[in-house]
C-alpha cells in the first residue's frame, strides 16, 4: 500500500524506522521469552537505544478522520507495537502520569499529600495512599502470576505495546514532533516502559469494583500495637468489648462508602441490541454508550487493530489497554454497562490473643502475611508502612465508616475481591475480538464467566437474536450461608453495605460457595447467572437484570446481582420507554423500526424524563406563590445555599416555555436541574409521589405528585432559583451557554443532562456548580457519553457510526484535540471505516511505517 506522509505535519518523527527493540523488551528464563512485573524500564529522563537480538516489531499505522488509527501489522507484537505508539502519540501525558500511579511512584515526582492528577475508577486519592495502595495490592508476586496465566497473543500484544509506547518516548525525547506534549516532554518522569507496566495496568482494571473502591482504607490498614496487657485480656474483657462495638453502631449507624466506580455517582452506560424483529430487515443492531471519564487513564481511545487472516476488530479501550474492549469485528458488535453486582466481601476476622496479626480460622491461628512497603517522596523522607494480607485478602480499615470498626486487638476486617484471582479477563476480550458469530461470543461468554464488572450486549451477522448477559465474576453466597455467616456487626452494616456479605472470617464453612460449573473457585456458576437472547431488544441502563426486557422479566438469579422487581432510575425508565415507543412508532420519528438513523437521532435527543412526567403538577405547586422564603439549604451533592427570598414568576414562566430537553438550544434546562435534583436529594419518594412503585407498571411508576408535598417542593424551587440567581446564567438562558468545553481557548457547546438525577438518556454529567463557572465540562469531575457507537451488519459490509466525544488526543497541540467534539456537539456522527478500501479512499487519510 502506498505509503503517505505522517499524518501530522507539525509533529515530524524525530527518528526513522529501525530494526531492533527495547532493551526493556528483553525475554526473561522461564516466561517464554516475555518479562513480566520484573522488567525494570530505563532510568527515567534516560531512554534505552535499541538494542540487538530482540524480537522485531513492525506496523502501520493508517490515520482517518477525526485521527482515528487503524493499526495494521503481520502478528500480535506488531500490532501491539502500533496501537502503544498511536497511544503515547495521541495521550502521552495522561499515560505516563497513569504509570507512576501503577508503579506506586507518585510520592516520589509528585509529592505525598497532593492528589491524583485525573479522576478515574480509583478516585482521586493522595499520592501516598495511592502508592501504597499499588505497591500492595499489584505486588510483583501477584502481577507475576498473573501475566504468566496468560495466552501468548496477549503476552506479544503487551510487549509490542510496552514497545511502541517506548518508542514514542524515545523519539518525542530525541527531538521529534516539536510542540507536542509541552506539558510533560521534558520531565524525566516521562521515559519507556515495561511489559510489566502494561501487566500492572491491566490488572489494576481488573479491581474497578472491588479494591479499587477502599485505596485509602486499603493503604491505611495497619496493625495496632500489641501490649502485654491486651494479652493477658480476659474473655470476658473482650466480651465486653464487643458487646461495646455493637452498641456503638447501634447507637451511631456506620457512614456508607461511595460503592459507585470512582466513587462518583453517574459513572455507568446505556446500550440496546435491537434483533431482526426491532430493526425490520436483515441485520440487528448494536448501540452502546459508556458514561465515563473525560479525562485520565480510564479515558476510552478509540482504534482498529488488523492482523490479516487473524484479527480485525475496531473500537475503543482504555488508556494503556492493547486490546479492544467495546467495538465490533467482522461478525459480532458488543458493548457494556457497569453492573449492578457485587464483586466484593468483607471478612471479620477475630484475632488470636495476644496478637493483633493472627486470626483465628476453625479454633487454630493463622497468621497474616505481612509486607513492610516504602515510599519515596519527593522533597522529604521515604515512608514506610507494614500493610497485611489474610488468605481472603488485604486487610482494610473501615475505621472511616465507624471508629467502633477500627481494627482493634480482637477483631480486624480483611477485604475479598472476586476478581483478584479473576486472570481471564484479558483473555475473554481477546477471544471476542476475533469472534466469528454470535453464537461463538456467547460461548466464550459461558466458559470464561470473566468479565470482571460489567453486563454485555451483544449482536452478530446472520442473527436474528440479540443478547444480553451479565456472566461474570461475582461472589458466591447463597441466602442460607448469608443467614448463617453473617456477623452481628454484618447485620448492623447491612443498610451501609447493601448487599456487601459481610461473613464470619473465623469458620472455614463461610467461605464462598463453588457451584457444579463455577469457572472459579468462589464464583457463581454461568448456568445461574442471568441472561436474555431475544429478536426485538435488550437493554441496560445500569439497573439490576430483572427489567432487561419488560416483555420476559428476568428472576431467580442471586441476590448479589440486584434487585429483582424492584424500582430503578429514571434514565433506565426512560430507555425503556424510548425503545417501546420506537417499536411501537409513537416517538414521532419515521417508522416503527430501529434503524440507524433513528437510532442515531434517538439517543441524542436529550429529553427530560422528569420533566415530561412531572413539570406540569410541580409548577402548579410551586408556581401559586409569588415569593418564596427559603430556609438556609443543603445539598450533600450540590452544595450550600445560603437563607433568601425569591421571586418565582420569571422562573416559572421560562420553564413553562421549556421544551423539556437538554439541547443546545433549550432555554431553561438549568432551573430544573438545580430544582429537580434538589428534590431527588431531599424528598423522600413515600413523601413525593401519590402512586408509588408497582411491578405491574415499572416503567409508569412511581407518579402523581402529592399535592402534601407542596412545602418541601416550594423550598427545593426556592434553593435553586437562588442558585441560578448566584449565578452569570440568567433563568431563560440557552443550554449551551452553561454547558460546555473549552478546547484552546474556544468554549464547545454541549448537549444532555444529569443522568438519572434527572432521568436524561442523553448523559453529560458534571459536578461543577452552576455558580462556579457553570456546568463546565474543563474540570475533572466530568462523567458523559465518551465512546459511542451504532453497529450492524448489512450483507456483505460492516456499518459502523462513533463518537468519542472528547476527541482522540489530550494534547492542545494536536489536530484531534477537539475535532470530534465539535462534531459531538453538531451531533455529526462519523461512519468510521472499517475495511481496506474504505480506510484507503478516506480523504484524511494518512498512513506511516515503523519498526524496530
Amino acid at each position: 500500500m502506498q505509503q503517505r506522509q505522517l499524518w501530522r505535519a507539525s509533529r515530524p518523527l524525530g527518528l526513522l524506522a529501525i530494526a531492533a527493540t527495547l532493551a526493556a523488551c528483553g525475554g526473561g528464563g522461564g516466561n517464554n521469552g516475555f518479562s513480566f512485573a520484573g522488567t525494570t524500564p530505563p532510568a527515567p529522563g534516560n531512554p534505552a537505544p535499541p538494542s540487538a537480538g530482540a524480537p522485531s516489531f513492525k506496523a502501520e499505522i493508517r490515520r482517518t478522520a477525526m485521527g482515528v488509527p487503524h493499526i495494521k501489522a503481520a502478528d500480535w507484537g506488531g500490532v501491539g507495537y502500533g496501537y502503544g505508539y498511536a497511544q503515547a502519540q495521541d495521550n502521552l501525558c495522561t499515560m505516563a502520569d497513569a504509570f507512576l500511579t501503577y508503579r506506586g511512584e507518585r510520592s516520589k515526582n509528585f509529592g505525598a499529600d497532593a492528589l491524583l492528577v485525573y479522576p478515574g475508577t480509583i478516585g482521586r486519592p493522595k499520592n501516598i495512599e495511592s502508592d501504597f495502595f499499588h505497591k500492595h495490592v499489584l505486588s510483583s508476586e501477584t502481577i507475576d502470576a498473573f501475566a504468566q496465566a496468560q495466552p501468548d497473543k496477549l503476552k506479544q500484544l503487551v510487549e509490542g505495546f510496552a514497545a511502541g509506547y517506548s518508542r514514542y518516548v524515545r523519539d518525542l525525547k530525541g527531538g521529534g514532533e516539536a510542540g507536542a506534549h509541552a506539558a510533560c516532554r521534558g520531565e524525566a518522569w516521562v521515559a519507556p516502559i515495561a511489559a510489566g507496566d502494561i501487566w500492572r495496568r491491566l490488572y489494576a482494571a481488573n479491581l474497578t469494583a472491588g479494591y479499587g473502591n477502599f485505596v485509602t482504607q486499603i493503604a491505611s490498614a495497619v496493625a495496632p500495637a500489641s501490649t502485654a496487657g491486651q494479652a493477658q485480656a480476659s474473655a470476658r474483657a473482650l466480651r465486653r468489648a464487643q458487646g461495646t462495638q455493637l452498641a456503638a453502631l447501634r447507637t451511631q449507624p456506620p457512614k456508607a462508602p461511595a460503592l459507585e466506580v470512582g466513587g462518583k455517582h453517574g459513572v455507568g452506560s446505556n446500550m440496546y441490541a435491537f434483533g431482526t424483529a426491532g430493526t425490520g430487515d436483515d441485520s440487528a443492531l448494536q448501540f452502546g454508550n459508556p458514561h465515563w471519564y473525560w479525562r485520565g487513564p480510564d479515558r476510552f481511545y478509540q482504534a482498529q487493530l488488523t492482523i490479516p487472516g487473524e484479527l480485525d476488530v475496531s473500537g475503543a479501550s482504555f488508556l494503556g489497554v492493547p486490546l479492544i474492549l467495546i467495538g465490533f469485528n467482522q461478525n459480532v458488535a458488543w458493548s457494556h454497562t457497569v453492573s449492578a453486582a457485587r464483586r466484593f466481601g468483607l471478612y471479620e476476622l477475630a484475632l488470636a490473643e495476644g496478637d493483633s496479626t493472627s486470626y483465628l480460622r476453625d479454633g487454630k491461628p493463622v497468621k497474616m502475611k505481612p509486607s513492610t512497603i516504602a515510599v519515596d517522596v519527593k522533597g522529604g523522607p521515604a515512608q514506610t508502612r507494614t500493610l497485611y494480607k489474610s488468605e481472603y485478602g488485604p486487610l482494610i480499615n473501615l475505621a472511616g465508616m465507624s471508629p467502633a470498626l477500627a481494627w482493634s486487638p480482637r477483631t480486624a476486617f480483611a477485604i475479598r475481591d472476586i476478581n483478584a484471582d479473576n486472570f481471564r479477563a484479558f483473555r475473554t476480550w481477546l477471544r471476542w475480538d476475533q469472534a466469528k458469530s454470535l453464537d461463538e461470543f456467547i460461548a466464550i461468554q459461558r466458559e470464561e464467566a470473566g468479565i470482571p464488572w460489567v453486563n454485555t450486549t451483544a449482536v452478530g451477522r446472520g442473527s436474528a437474536k440479540a443478547w444480553y448477559a451479565d456472566i461474570t465474576a461475582v461472589p458466591n453466597v447463597s441466602p442460607q450461608q448469608t443467614e448463617r455467616c453473617t456477623t452481628a456487626v454484618g447485620q448492623l452494616l447491612a443498610v451501609a453495605l447493601e448487599r456487601v456479605p459481610v461473613f464470619d472470617g473465623s469458620r472455614s464453612e463461610c467461605d464462598w460457595q463453588t457451584d457444579p460449573d463455577s469457572v472459579q473457585k468462589g464464583a457463581v456458576g454461568p448456568s445461574r447467572m442471568p441472561t436474555l437472547l431475544r429478536d426485538d431488544y435488550v437493554a441496560n441502563m445500569n439497573a439490576s437484570a430483572w427489567l432487561t426486557n419488560p416483555n420476559e422479566r428476568l428472576t431467580g438469579y442471586p441476590a448479589i446481582f440486584g434487585g429483582v422487581e424492584t424500582g430503578f432510575t429514571t434514565r433506565s425508565r426512560l430507555g425503556h420507554l424510548m425503545a417501546q415507543a420506537r417499536l411501537s412508532g409513537t416517538d414521532g420519528y419515521a417508522g416503527r423500526t430501529a434503524t440507524a438513523a433513528t437510532v442515531r437521532q434517538m439517543v441524542l435527543d436529550s429529553r427530560v424524563y422528569t420533566a415530561e412526567r412531572f413539570k406540569a403538577q410541580v409548577l402548579a405547586l410551586v408556581c401559586a406563590t409569588p415569593d418564596i422564603d427559603v430556609a438556609a439549604y443543603n445539598d450533600p451533592y450540590l452544595g450550600d445555599t445560603p437563607a433568601g427570598t425569591v421571586r418565582t414568576a420569571e422562573a416559572c414562566a421560562a420553564l413553562r416555555a421549556w421544551d423539556d430537553t437538554d439541547n443546545i438550544d433549550a432555554r431553561g434546562a438549568h432551573v430544573w436541574d438545580e430544582f429537580w435534583g434538589r428534590v431527588e436529594n431531599a424528598i423522600p419518594k413515600n413523601d413525593l409521589y401519590a402512586v408509588p412503585f408497582s411491578t405491574e407498571d415499572p416503567l409508569n411508576t412511581p407518579r402523581e405528585i402529592r399535592a402534601s408535598a407542596s412545602d418541601a417542593l416550594r423550598q427545593a424551587f426556592g434553593a435553586a432559583l437562588l442558585r441560578v440567581e448566584a449565578s452569570p446564567y440568567p433563568v431563560n438562558a440557552p443550554r449551551g451557554d452553561y454547558l460546555f468545553v473549552t478546547r484552546n481557548g474556544r468554549k464547545i457547546p454541549l448537549f444532555g443532562g444529569m443522568s438519572d438525577l434527572t432521568g436524561v438518556f442523553t448523559t453529560t454529567a458534571t459536578f461543577n456548580r452552576l455558580d462556579r463557572g457553570g456546568y463546565s465540562l474543563d474540570g475533572d469531575s466530568v462523567i458523559a457519553n465518551s465512546y459511542m457507537q451504532i453497529v450492524r451488519f448489512p450483507a456483505g459490509k460492516v456499518e459502523a457510526d462513533t463518537f468519542l466525544t472528547y476527541s482522540l488526543s489530550d494534547d492542545p497541540a494536536s489536530a484531534h484535540h477537539a475535532d470530534y467534539t465539535r462534531a459531538y456537539s453538531a451531533k455529526q456522527w462519523l461512519r468510521v471505516p472499517y475495511t481496506e478500501a474504505e480506510i484507503a479512499a478516506d480523504p484524511a487519510y494518512r498512513s506511516v511505517a515503523l519498526s524496530e
